[in-house]
């Protein structure tokens, strides 16, 4: 399975936001965008390339359209042919293509994990699903892109559910909401897909119209 080994909290600080990427770590003192929220390399605080954090001037209309990309791929973990592979899944189906590809991004197994509240970041949610934490409808899965459906349920494994992360994991994920296109059962350590999420139960600072045309001027 291929990965990114890219310091994530560089990613943050490329970005110009934090993407919390590492989860629980990004709300304390030791997050990395706290200290130094300017780009990373040797010109990050002063490079006016690309709409960098540090650039005083405008960026162009396609750094701004890669930038947009870039976000979306890292918050979801997801590699450039992977996401070039789900923007032409959601050409082909029916509605907004922007909506469509944020409803993929949003179907994988791992984000699921994480929304249930499983895991505390995407990254560590891919972590568990690789090992083979999880059943999808009863079946024993280890592949962390796997796309979910409506009425799919995903299961703590009865194996795994012994061990002492899963037994301290009701205390954690109650201090998370769960979202409404996902229903969760913690006694059961479960959930399932309701419903597809709509465009106002996603991120709201992904611009998926930057990322079409992103996509459209190739």
């Amino acid at each position: 399975m291929a990965k990114s080994l890219s310091p994530v909290c560089k990613l943050c600080r490329r970005e110009g936001e934090k993407l919390y990427l590492k989860g629980e770590r990004c709300f304390t003192p030791k997050c990395a965008f706290d200290r130094r929220s300017f780009a990373p390399g040797q010109h990050g605080k002063t490079s006016g390339r690309g709409g960098n954090p540090g650039s005083t001037g405008r960026a162009s209309d396609f750094a701004r359209q890669l930038r947009a990309k870039q976000k979306a791929r890292r918050v979801y973990g997801v590699l450039e042919r992977q996401f070039r592979r789900y923007y032409d899944t959601a050409i082909t189906r029916r509605g907004l293509t922007g909506l469509n590809l944020l409803q993929i991004l949003e179907s994988r197994l791992d984000n699921v994990v994480f929304r249930l509240g499983f895991a505390s970041s995407r990254a560590q949610a891919r972590m568990l699903v690789t090992h083979g934490h999880f059943t999808v409808n009863g079946r024993r899965t280890d592949v962390p892109s796997m796309l979910l459906s409506d009425g799919d349920v995903i299961e703590v494994r009865e194996g795994s559910g012994k061990l002492p992360y899963f037994k301290d994991l009701n205390a954690y994920a109650e201090k998370r909401n769960a979202p409404a296109w996902l229903s969760r059962d913690l006694k059961a350590m479960s959930g399932s897909v309701a419903r597809m999420p709509e465009r106002a139960e996603i991120d709201g600072s992904l611009d998926e119209q930057l990322i079409v045309e992103y996509y459209s001027r190739r």
